[in-house]
């Protein structure tokens, strides 16, 4: 039987647990109380369980990436800090996410015209749509046009198109690793038009500093305004994640909050949304220039 468990999940006793292994001496463990789904697609191994605490749970590779009690916070973070900042973001594009949570939170703003979803394995999204709907909604916004790429390769091919870019990666293993450098970078630079801004998310910043560190040194190389701000994620290591935007002239310190779209949020609001950029000491050490 043991052999035949997917990827990080384990037997101990009468229970199935997921088990993410850290590198740097810590690991994460989630009880299973039901496997839902399991597949190998062409690109990763997909699970989906169900857990106490986090209701339905979406894992690649055996590291969960969203879930349906806690997802909303990553993916309203991700979204709204960057398409408030922009004061006109008609056109965005999403590299990942294809749980579709960024997506569905991309499409609150009226004047978004367009969100190109650019997620390299189909099945992540159909198995979204499948098993979160607390995550991806109920239906599609027709706006939401899905491009099943490898989004190294799409980014390639655009030019001075997209007022905003997210990039919804997971982890920089694997497929996502180039995700996470310079060169990947430069072409979301270029495909941006000359106002437009990026966001990503960095990392934890206590377990994977390095990451968060290469992150921002490598932004600050292409554009003139990088701030880093973070949000409390229980599904994540250490609960404190970070994420990144790096903008060609828009500041989020000082965005026109009148924009935010939070009537129906669950996590971000106008405070939160200046509260997320004040950094702790040892982050703002780290990243000192």
């Amino acid at each position: 039987m043991k052999n035949q468990l997917p990827k990080g999940y384990v037997q101990k006793d009468d229970a199935l647990w997921l088990v993410d292994e850290e590198s740097l001496g810590f690991h994460g463990s989630w009880k299973v109380n039901r496997l839902l789904h399991h597949e190998q697609t062409p690109f990763q191994e997909i699970t989906v369980f169900e857990n106490d605490a986090l209701g339905r749970v979406l894992a690649l590779d055996g590291i969960p990436q969203t879930s349906a009690k806690d997802g909303f916070i990553y993916n309203e973070m991700i979204t709204h800090i960057p398409l408030t900042t922009h004061p006109k973001p008609a056109r965005v594009a999403i590299i990942g996410g294809g749980d579709g949570g960024a997506a569905r939170e991309a499409v609150k703003y009226p004047g978004v015209e367009e969100v190109t979803l650019v997620e390299i394995d189909q099945r992540v999204v159909e198995l979204s749509a499948q098993w979160l709907p607390e995550v991806f909604g109920e239906t599609m916004d027709p706006r939401i046009r899905p491009a099943y790429r490898d989004g190294n390769e799409w980014i390639r091919e655009q030019e001075g198109t997209y007022d905003c870019i997210i990039v919804d990666s997971s982890d920089p293993v694997g497929p996502a690793q180039v995700l996470f450098e310079q060169s990947f970078y430069a072409q979301v630079y270029r495909a941006l038009k000359d106002d437009g801004l990026m966001a990503c998310q960095s990392e934890s910043p206590f377990f994977h500093a390095h990451v968060l560190q290469k992150v921002v040194r490598q932004l600050r190389q292409l554009f003139p305004i990088v701030r880093t701000y973070l949000a409390t994620i229980p599904t994540y290591p250490g609960g404190c994640w970070s994420f990144t935007l790096a903008s060609k002239k828009w500041d989020p310190l000082t965005a026109d909050l009148s924009r935010l779209q939070a009537h129906d949020t669950q996590y971000v609001n106008a405070d939160v949304f200046l509260a997320a950029f004040q950094l702790p000491n040892y982050i703002r050490r780290l990243l000192a220039e």
